[in-house]
């Protein structure tokens, strides 16, 4: 299919800051959203604005909300990219750093894995990191990841290593890695997925560093640690670009 989305249409495809971003435009900072959320933002957002202020536009694409950052999400989400570089003028090596929660923390790791271009930084709450093992945790998963990878040929717990964090470490990106994960989280068990995760990345000698959040349930980052999420982010783009974050 020939490519359809539009600096016109873009809105239907993706929340963007752009009508707020401060120029020049620094960098992009790509939200991905947990499993299930269909919500399109009708105004901008507390992270949009925090983001545009520094000259960094945020960007909320509308995947599929069982994706599970399949081939297609990747795909579209290089797009929405595409769309902003051609529309501003913006460099091609212009800073992008992943980011998400849960489904979408995962997504911000394989993202990252794939991208057409390499963000330089990524940073996850609460990730889904094992896949397969993923596929087991909870009863209300495995419809999702079927819908997400049916089309692939080949077993489904093989498919799965495709799109795993963990089953990816040895192949991941040499980028700055941020990685929380809250100790209660009933959804995501952190031993299962972040703990070996983190292990499996250091061992392939990858920057990661480890938040370990006492007592919080699934995502649910106090205040203190959800401005760092969001100040991490925002210093990868402007460390490089000659600024700092205003934090």
């Amino acid at each position: 299919m020939n490519k359809f989305i539009t600096i016109s249409n873009l809105k239907q495809f993706a929340y963007v800051n752009h009508a707020i971003c401060r120029k020049p435009i620094r960098g992009i900072v790509i939200s991905f959203f947990g499993l299930g959320n269909t919500k399109i933002m009708s105004a901008e957002t507390s992270a949009g604005v925090s983001f545009g202020e520094r000259g960094i536009l945020y960007v909320h694409p509308y995947n599929d909300p069982w994706n599970w950052m399949n081939r297609q999400s990747v795909a579209c989400t290089d797009e929405i990219i595409d769309v902003l570089i051609d529309a501003y003028a913006l460099p091609e090596d212009i800073p992008v750093v992943s980011t998400g929660g849960s489904m979408g923390g995962l997504c911000s790791l394989v993202y990252a894995r794939y991208a057409k271009r390499t963000p330089v930084a990524c940073v996850a709450n609460c990730p889904v990191c094992d896949l397969p093992y993923h596929l087991t945790e909870r009863e209300d998963l495995p419809r999702t990841l079927y819908s997400a990878f049916w089309h692939e040929e080949g077993e489904l717990a093989d498919v799965l290593k495709t799109a795993s964090p963990l089953h990816l470490a040895a192949d991941m990106p040499d980028i700055d890695y941020y990685i929380f994960h809250c100790t209660a989280d009933k959804a995501v068990n952190k031993e299962k997925h972040s703990d070996k995760f983190v292990s499996a990345m250091k061992t392939a000698g990858r920057n990661v560093i480890y938040h370990t959040v006492e007592g919080c349930g699934h995502c649910d980052l106090p205040d203190d640690m959800r401005a760092l999420f969001h100040q991490y982010a925002a210093e990868e783009i402007l460390s490089r670009t000659d600024g700092a974050a205003n934090t």
